[in-house]
């Protein structure tokens, strides 16, 4: 299959779907029930090229793969560049492992407008798919942004009764960072006359202007992660959400700060990378520590997850700008796993909540006598939030701790309490929700996981478990990409302090 367009049959075959749905007609029941089915088979569709694309990945090589270039504006040396690697392969598999699992999600929740809905979760994949093959720094930039227009048509329609003062907090949020890295895009065209991204990771940038474009980068990835204290349009988002869109928000585009820093500012600004770390770490321990004891102290269960996931991706950043491989390698699992984890949780609220219509803690107890098979998967992803060994959360955490470790003892003794409060506030919430007596009336007739949420949860149980018991099947791949990484960035550091070094050493002639 290396002679197909791969990557450019992923991303754009959801389109495809779309332009089926957008053509059926009939009665209102029809057209709903057949713009379900044909967003199903799409994203399965989508979801077996994806896997075709990571079978025909080489996990020993550490360039781009599957490329496809085509000319696309010539007269500005722009052009069609798609090509994974180590590090965005996994999420090319994710983005399409999820989409399915939202449409079957969405399936009785969604009555209204459901063609549109479809249609929005369509276009919204093939952007978020596109944004992790792209190799040109333009055609990232339209997949990035494009991603925004989606998901506030499904925030500000289909969401809760703050939904459109929601869509356009977070639309505004990520807007104005991504200004600046316009700014940022358009100063790098003109100092090196090519948008191509393995072109650009090659260029040696003057150190000034390294610092001016990672802060305009920055302003952009950051909110996107986010990081403390742009983190706030992020439960507000979550909790007008749709089931749905809390699993895509959460599971794929909170990643795409952090891919973002891999793919930008660590290879192309790494003397910037250097000089900010140390702000990185202290914004990511004040996000890990602070936004989980918030956590502690919600009573809306999907502002609990929306708040967990700042902390954990606080671990992210944290392990990113360790510079190091172990510290590199775990922020790109801590990604993997807090995308499956934290969606299968928002799906677990979405369960509850299409049966009561609360999402409020003190609405359930004892949930475990009536929905015994519920309260089992609940356990399973609780304990991966929490990084328990044998899931995929313990072995990004640990990681990133042993990262963190060889850079300083304080951000890896800081960043561990962070573990700690993690099960505090999430055996507390499980505790509250699945055990107790079941002494609520409304609560006595409710009913466990149908079919439909069983074919949903256990894709989802058998990844989590597959990445903490075999994580070298990610971490292969992961592995060479993440090595050139590191080596061409401390490459770099190198060649600047030699520079300096005789820099300073004509001075002492002179």
């Amino acid at each position: 299959m290396n002679s197909w367009p791969l990557l450019s049959l992923t991303t754009f075959v959801p389109l495809i779907g779309a332009a089926f749905i957008l053509m059926i007609r009939g009665e209102a029941e029809v057209v709903a029930r057949n713009a379900r089915n044909v967003a199903l088979w799409t994203s399965l569709i989508t979801l077996l090229l994806a896997l075709a694309v990571w079978a025909n990945f080489d996990p020993k090589s550490a360039a781009f793969q599957l490329e496809e270039r085509a000319a696309w504006i010539p007269a500005f040396n722009i052009s069609y560049h798609m090509g994974v690697d180590g590090i965005s392969v996994f999420f090319v598999v994710l983005s399409a492992f999820l989409t399915p699992l939202c449409v079957l999600a969405s399936w009785e929740a969604i009555k209204e407008r459901v063609r549109e809905y479809m249609i929005a979760f369509l276009v919204l994949e093939t952007l978020m798919i596109g944004m992790f093959c792209a190799l040109d720094i333009v055609l990232f930039y339209l997949f990035f942004e494009g991603v925004l227009i989606p998901m506030f048509l499904i925030i500000g329609i289909w969401g809760g009764p703050r939904r459109v003062y929601s869509a356009f907090k977070f639309f505004l949020y990520t807007l104005l960072g991504s200004v600046l890295m316009l700014v940022a895009i358009l100063a790098i065209y003109f100092t090196a006359d090519t948008t191509d991204i393995p072109a650009l990771m090659k260029l040696a940038l003057p150190r000034e202007m390294q610092m001016w474009l990672w802060l305009a980068f920055f302003a952009s990835f950051a909110v996107k992660v986010p990081m403390w204290p742009l983190h706030t349009w992020l439960p507000d988002a979550h909790v007008e959400a749709p089931t749905a869109g809390s699993v895509i928000l959460a599971g794929v585009l909170l990643k795409m700060g952090g891919y973002g820093f891999l793919r930008f500012s660590l290879p192309m600004m790494p003397l910037a990378s250097e000089f900010f770390a140390p702000l990185v770490f202290g914004l990511s321990i004040v996000a890990v520590i602070y936004t989980s004891l918030v956590a502690l102290a919600q009573e809306d269960m999907k502002k609990l997850i929306a708040y967990s996931s700042v902390a954990h991706m606080g671990f992210v950043t944290i392990g990113i700008f360790t510079f190091n491989v172990q510290g590199i390698e775990g922020a790109i699992f801590q990604m993997l796993s807090h995308g499956i984890v934290s969606a299968a949780l928002f799906l677990c609220v979405g369960v509850v909540y299409d049966r009561m219509h609360s999402r409020l803690i003190a609405t359930y107890g004892g949930l475990v006598n009536r929905m015994p098979l519920y309260a089992f998967v609940f356990m399973v992803f609780m304990l991966g939030s929490v990084g328990m060994p044998g899931t995929s959360g313990f072995v990004g955490e640990m990681l990133v701790l042993v990262g963190a470790y060889q850079v300083s003892t304080w951000v890896a003794a800081l960043a561990a309490t962070g573990v700690v409060l993690g099960a505090a506030y999430m055996l507390w919430l499980y505790r509250r929700v699945v055990f107790g007596e079941l002494d609520k009336p409304e609560l006595k007739t409710i009913l466990d996981l149908d079919r439909r949420e069983i074919v949903i949860f256990v894709p989802l149980i058998v990844a989590v478990i597959w990445m903490g018991v075999y994580p070298s099947s990610f971490l292969d791949a992961i592995h060479v990409s993440v090595q050139n990484l590191v080596d061409n960035y401390q490459a770099a550091i190198k060649a600047a302090g030699a520079a300096k070094g005789h820099a300073a050493l004509i001075g002492g002639v002179r």
